[in-house]
């Protein structure tokens, strides 16, 4: 199985995202073992929810609040998203971290507030360019997924990992293919050997469009991708799906 997520972020109205759905969904695509998730909007979630329903698109959403209910003024919970109709949610995205200063112990209340919703998390790590040039993208990364996991009893659960460099999000710099490839790999191994889990699908993410997804997904460790803004315009996004329907 592979898969292509769509995290719209908030580039859409809720008149653009109802009107890329109902584009979506009219398109008619022959895929075999493919999942397709939308990330939208908060906001628009209930009504993609409500075009998407019946289809085999799934849905997940793009933040959640680790908390299921109370005084938490502007917070989405979980278990609401869950009772939405959502499949997934993202943690820890790179956003959540640079631009509102969430930290590990975040992405690890979140992780275990989606597990005791029904949803399936996709944890989203990644190294800054710093980072990389420091010599410490293992470590990074390592942290990163360690800490989120930690105290989750995750050997009976289901989740995602995307990698996601942060260098290359929104840069049109992406990392290679075999570079991706190399470092998921790697973190497969750290899953099975120092965590004890195994077969967990992990993502790539970073600037992916319609000229380099079939790179990606044509890597044995690489198990689909998470696209961003590509995702949120209609031909852009067909192009992505067309690409990987003729691989």
């Amino acid at each position: 199985m592979k898969y292509i997520f769509a995290n719209w972020k908030m580039y859409l109205s809720f008149d653009e995202s109802c009107i890329l759905m109902s584009q979506l969904l009219q398109e008619k695509s022959e895929m075999q073992n493919v999942e397709v998730a939308i990330f939208p909007s908060s906001i628009s979630f209930s009504e993609i929810e409500k075009l998407a329903r019946g289809s085999q698109w799934s849905l997940g959403a793009q933040n959640v609040a680790w908390v299921e209910k109370g005084a938490y003024t502007g917070a989405v919970s979980a278990q609401l998203f869950s009772e939405l109709g959502a499949k997934y949610a993202l943690v820890g995205h790179s956003e959540r971290r640079h631009i509102f200063h969430e930290k590990n112990e975040d992405t690890q209340k979140k992780m275990s507030a989606c597990f005791e919703a029904g949803l399936i998390p996709v944890l989203c790590i990644g190294e800054t360019q710093e980072d990389l040039e420091a010599g410490k993208r293992q470590y990074r990364l390592q942290r990163q997924i360690d800490e989120a996991l930690m105290g989750n009893n995750i050997s009976e659960r289901s989740f995602f990992i995307a990698y996601e460099p942060v260098w290359a999000i929104g840069s049109g710099s992406a990392c290679t293919a075999s570079d991706a490839e190399d470092i998921i790999g790697w973190i497969k191994l750290h899953l099975k050997d120092a965590l004890g889990v195994d077969n967990v699908p992990v993502l790539y993410g970073g600037s992916v469009d319609a000229t380099n997804v079939v790179s990606y997904t044509a890597q044995a460790s690489i198990d689909g991708v998470l696209v961003g803004g590509c995702s949120a315009k209609f031909d852009e996004f067909s192009s992505i799906l067309k690409a990987f329907d003729g691989a």
